[in-house]
């Protein structure tokens, strides 16, 4: 599959506040898990954290970890959020609601996708695009999203997609003569 790159623009990046699902190391995907306390609290700190930056923009997946996280943030950043559905996190079909296991680390090299599911370069088609929209707004840009869905944005960065990202950790993501840098 050819893969559309990046738009060279450097944005904010936020994976939502912690679910029970997110605690329990179970694989959520597309099933829409509500934050739990921890995910709440890790959400205003994250809008703390990301208060005088200068965001202009705020897109979010649609499913509601992803959203009430981004409300959140857009409360104290007084800015209104933008839903994308290709932000949404992978379909992993008949894996959602089980524990993490062998296969995830298969499937991000390009392993087959469990029954019902998204391989991961169908993820990461979808990602870059949901991305490139998002930062074609005013600049600079908030993504609010999930953990698989940055592998993927990772690996259209050409960095190591097979790292966990932190729930509630706002990072900024930048373009280089290096390549691209995570902060």
């Amino acid at each position: 599959m050819d893969f559309a790159p990046l738009i060279q623009t450097p944005f904010w990046y936020l994976r939502h506040g912690e679910t029970d699902w997110n605690a329990q190391g179970v694989s959520q995907g597309s099933v829409d898990i509500p934050l739990n306390p921890t995910g709440i609290a890790q959400a205003k700190d994250a809008a703390q954290q990301l208060r005088n930056r200068g965001i202009r923009t705020i897109v979010a997946s649609p499913l509601s970890r992803a959203r009430v996280t981004a409300e959140i943030v857009a409360e104290v950043l007084d800015l209104p959020v933008r839903i994308d559905p290709d932000l949404r996190e992978v379909s992993w079909g008949v894996q959602e609601g089980q524990p993490m296991a062998d296969w995830f680390h298969a499937w991000i090299i390009g392993g087959p996708a469990p029954a019902g599911g998204e391989t991961f370069a169908e993820l990461r088609h979808r990602a870059t695009a949901g991305v490139n929209r998002a930062l074609v707004e005013p600049a600079p840009v908030l993504l609010v999203a999930h953990g698989a869905l940055f592998r993927a944005i990772r690996a259209a960065m050409g960095i190591e997609p097979d790292r966990r990202t932190k729930n509630g950790v706002p990072m900024w993501c930048a373009p280089g003569e290096g390549g691209w840098t995570i902060d």
